[in-house]
C-alpha cells in the first residue's frame, strides 16, 4: 500500500485516492495544511495499484525537443483579466467551442482554491490568473477519465506533478486530452492562505481575489481582495505580506524543495507561464500588459497554437536563453531555513509580523553562513 515516509516524496496529487478500487484511502490534511493520503488497512487488498499509481514512484522518462516562443492575446480585455500574456484563454475557448470541458484551478465559494470543470465559455473567466495556493484536486482525475471515455475532448490543466498524477492515473494516452502545466515556483500551503485571507477580511465576505493585479502594470504587479461592501485591500505585490512569504520559500510544500518534475522535457503538450526577462530576449514583445511564455513539448501543443494563431501575436525565442529567466522550470524551490519557524508560530502570531520574522530571521542566518565561510577561507 501506499507509505509516505518522506513528506518530500507525495505531491498531493490525489492520484492513488482516485485509483483505490475499495475507496480505502482518504486524504487527511496536515499541521501545515498540506494533504497525505491515509490508507484504512482494514478494508485494503493489498492490489498495489495506489504505488502503481504514484508519479514520483514512477516517473515517465519524456524524450522530446521542446520548442519555445513569446506570445500574448490580441484582445486587450482578455490580456488584461488575465495573469500574463492570456493564450490559455484562446486555447480554453477552442476546447469549449468544439463541445469539450475544460478542467483548472478555481476558487470556491469560501475562497479556497480546488480544481474542477467547466463547459461554458462564460466560466473561463473562473480559470484565468494565478492563485498561489495548492489546489485540491478532489476526484477530478476520475471525472477527466470518464469524459475521456465518453468521447469528450478534454483540457487540463494544472503543475507539472499534477499533470504527472493525471497522466499516471489514466495509465494511457487519449489522443482527446490536452494537458497544460504551469512553470511552477511550489505551491504555498492553504493553511496560510487560509490565515491571511482571514486577517484581511476580518470577517466582510470576499467576492474577489487577484494575486496579479495589473493596475500598475505586469511587472509591478499588485495583490487585490474585494468584498461585498465595496471595500477593497489594495497592495503592491513587492510590499504584500502573503507574496512576500510565498517566493521567499517559507510555507511550500515539502515536495517543492526537492520537486522531481522540474525539467523542460514535460509530460504536458504545452508549457504557460510569465515571460520574465522578455525585455532582455524580445523588446517588440514587451509592451508591460503581460507576455506569455510558451513552451511546446508534443505535436499535439504545437497544433493546438497553431489553431490560435491567429489570436495571438507570436515570435519564438531561444530557449536556453529565456530559461536564465524563468529558472523556476529547472531548479526548485529554495529550502528555506525558516520555514519551521513559520509553522511553529502560525496560531501565535498574526500572519504580517509572522512573516516579517521569519523573513527577517533567514537573512541573518543567510549572512551568519556567508560570515562563517568567509572566515573559513581566510
Amino acid at each position: 500500500m501506499i507509505d509516505i515516509v518522506d513528506k518530500k516524496d507525495c505531491t498531493g496529487c490525489w492520484g492513488c485516492v482516485n485509483t483505490c478500487p475499495k475507496l480505502c484511502i482518504t486524504m487527511k490534511t496536515d499541521e501545515e495544511g498540506f494533504d497525505y493520503p491515509i490508507v484504512d488497512e482494514s478494508i485494503c487488498i493489498k492490489c498495489k495499484k495506489c504505488v502503481k499509481v504514484c508519479p514520483v514512484l514512477h516517473k515517465e522518462e519524456i524524450k522530446n525537443s521542446p520548442v519555445a516562443y513569446a506570445c500574448f492575446n490580441k484582445d486587450e480585455e482578455v490580456r488584461k483579466e488575465s495573469s500574463s500574456g492570456g493564450v490559455f484563454t484562446l486555447i480554453a475557448t477552442n476546447v469549449i467551442r468544439d463541445n469539450g470541458v475544460v478542467f483548472g484551478a478555481r476558487f470556491n465559494d469560501l475562497f479556497e482554491v480546488e480544481h474542477n470543470y467547466i463547459e461554458t465559455l462564460d466560466d473561463i473567466n473562473l480559470f484565468r490568473g494565478s492563485k498561489y495556493v495548492q489546489s485540491k484536486i478532489g476526484y477530478t482525475f476520475t471525472e477527466v477519465k470518464k469524459f475521456l471515455e465518453d468521447g469528450k475532448n478534454v483540457l487540463f490543466s494544472g503543475t507539472p506533478c499534477q499533470v504527472g498524477g493525471l497522466k499516471s492515473f489514466l495509465g494511457k494516452s487519449y489522443e482527446n486530452l490536452i494537458c497544460i502545466d504551469i512553470i511552477c515556483h511550489g505551491v504555498p500551503s492553504p493553511l496560510a492562505w487560509k490565515k491571511y485571507k482571514n486577517e484581511i477580511s476580518s470577517g466582510k465576505k470576499i467576492i474577489d481575489v487577484s494575486f496579479r493585479d495589473k493596475t500598475y502594470g505586469w511587472k509591478d504587479y499588485s495583490f487585490r481582495m474585494d468584498f461585498e461592501d465595496g471595500n477593497s485591500y489594495f497592495e503592491k505585490g513587492s510590499e504584500n505580506k502573503y507574496i512576500r512569504g510565498f517566493v521567499g520559500d517559507i510555507y511550500l510544500r515539502n515536495s517543492c524543495y526537492q520537486c522531481k518534475f522540474k525539467s523542460l522535457h514535460r509530460q504536458s503538450d504545452l508549457t504557460l507561464a510569465d515571460f520574465w526577462g522578455i525585455e532582455n530576449i524580445n523588446k517588440q514583445m514587451d509592451d508591460g500588459k503581460g507576455t506569455s511564455f510558451v513552451i511546446v513539448n508534443s505535436d499535439k501543443g504545437n497544433q493546438i497554437l497553431q489553431n490560435i494563431r491567429k489570436g495571438i501575436e507570436i515570435n519564438k525565442v531561444d530557449l536556453n536563453e529565456s530559461i536564465k529567466y524563468n529558472m523556476s522550470a529547472i531548479k526548485s524551490s529554495y529550502n528555506n531555513p525558516r520555514r519551521k519557524y513559520f509553522f511553529k508560530n502560525i496560531y501565535k502570531l498574526k500572519f504580517k509580523k509572522l512573516v516579517d520574522k521569519s523573513l527577517q530571521e533567514d537573512l541573518i542566518v543567510r549572512l551568519k553562513i556567508k560570515i562563517k565561510k568567509i572566515i573559513k577561507f581566510i
